[in-house]
């Protein structure tokens, strides 16, 4: 019988996993955002578990505990996707179903543009395709929606301003729909806990990326879904995303819903995953 994924090590950094569900169903791998963790996706994960899918929910780069590794460059793109990979690489069990939110729907495209025989379908939450997302700068108000973006890239200044104000990323956080639970975890499992600084470095390295993730295009089925009350990502974004696939291609937008799908609307994701999963059954 097939064992419980707990950890996973790359490189000489170890990080650990949420491991739930039945160990013989669909593997889907659901990749966190900023600034949060694993513990964001739970209530996602155990809808998904309760439908007989396997769920694999790794604390990212930067993140888990033992894989912080120093400098803006250890956090390119192509380390982040390395790392989703040598996950994959443990369980041999063929492509898997890939879910990401925020930053972890970057990496996800990422991985689906570059390595689509590892992937098996694709959800994205909230952050549409890396072209589609720079398009968007050009096109639409996401420059201005996106001011945080730079600040975040300076060394040092963010995590002390942070720690300092931190009601000043409390009150960026509850504009754009985060509920106050959700600000107490990014307190008790970022900032206390020592990620900050790992988690900014996911910024600080989008200088360091690749241009050929910008343009490539995703031939494995996805879905992208996106909330109208979304403060962070523009709804051109969204629109444009479906011109980087060649594959089947849904994109969904839900009323009302925030930056903050997994935690705001689990049971509609859920269905949407579901659907998407069962798209490619045979």
């Amino acid at each position: 019988m097939r064992a419980r994924l707990t950890t996973f090590v790359r490189a000489g950094l170890e990080f650990d996993v949420v491991d739930a569900g039945p160990l013989d169903g669909p593997v889907v791998v659901v990749l966190h955002g900023f600034p949060q963790t694993a513990t964001s996706l739970a209530e996602l994960t155990a809808l998904l578990n309760a439908r007989g899918y396997r769920t694999l929910a790794p604390n990212q780069r930067g993140y888990a505990p033992g894989a912080r590794p120093r400098g803006r460059l250890a956090y390119r793109m192509s380390e982040l996707v390395a790392d989703v990979l040598a996950l994959v690489d443990e369980l041999d069990r063929g492509p898997v179903h890939l879910v990401g939110h925020d930053w972890g729907a970057m990496v996800a495209w990422s991985m689906a543009a570059t390595r689509p025989e590892r992937v098996r379908t694709l959800v994205t939450l909230s952050v549409p395709h890396p072209g589609a997302f720079v398009r968007s700068l050009v096109s639409s108000d996401q420059l201005l929606r996106s001011y945080y973006m730079g600040l975040f890239q300076l060394p040092v200044l963010p995590e002390r301003l942070l720690r300092a104000r931190p009601e000043l990323l409390d009150r960026m956080l509850a504009r754009s729909g985060m509920s106050a639970a959700a600000i107490a975890r990014v307190h008790s499992e970022i900032i206390d806990a020592g990620a900050l600084t790992g988690a900014l470095n996911w910024y600080r390295a989008l200088v360091a990326g690749s241009p050929r993730t910008a343009t490539a295009r995703v031939g494995v089925p996805v879905t992208h879904v996106w909330g109208s009350g979304d403060t962070a990502l523009s709804r051109r974004g969204a629109e444009l995303a479906g011109q980087y696939v060649t594959g089947q291609y849904r994109l969904v937008v839900l009323d009302g819903a925030s930056h903050w799908l997994p935690e705001e609307r689990p049971a509609e994701l859920a269905d949407l995953i579901a659907e998407r999963v069962e798209s490619v059954a045979v």
